[in-house]
């Protein structure tokens, strides 16, 4: 059951940010700030993401410590 609603939220979602990119490119000249921000909010998302992947002190205390 909560597996199905991430399904439905994620295609939901996907379906969003397509339709968010389309809309830029229709409105070119000034959509190019909006591509250029949705770009850099990625690189920072993928950056926290890598950082998060590596850290081996957060992996320590989400094993050992007792919630």
């Amino acid at each position: 059951m909560e597996r199905l609603a991430y399904v439905i939220l994620g295609t939901l979602a996907g379906i969003w940010l397509v339709l968010m990119i389309a809309g830029m490119v229709v409105a070119w000249p000034v959509g190019i700030l909006g591509l250029l921000g949705m770009f850099a909010v990625g690189l920072l998302l993928v950056k926290v993401l890598k950082e998060r992947m590596s850290n081996k002190e957060d992996d320590h205390y989400d094993k050992n410590v007792e919630k």
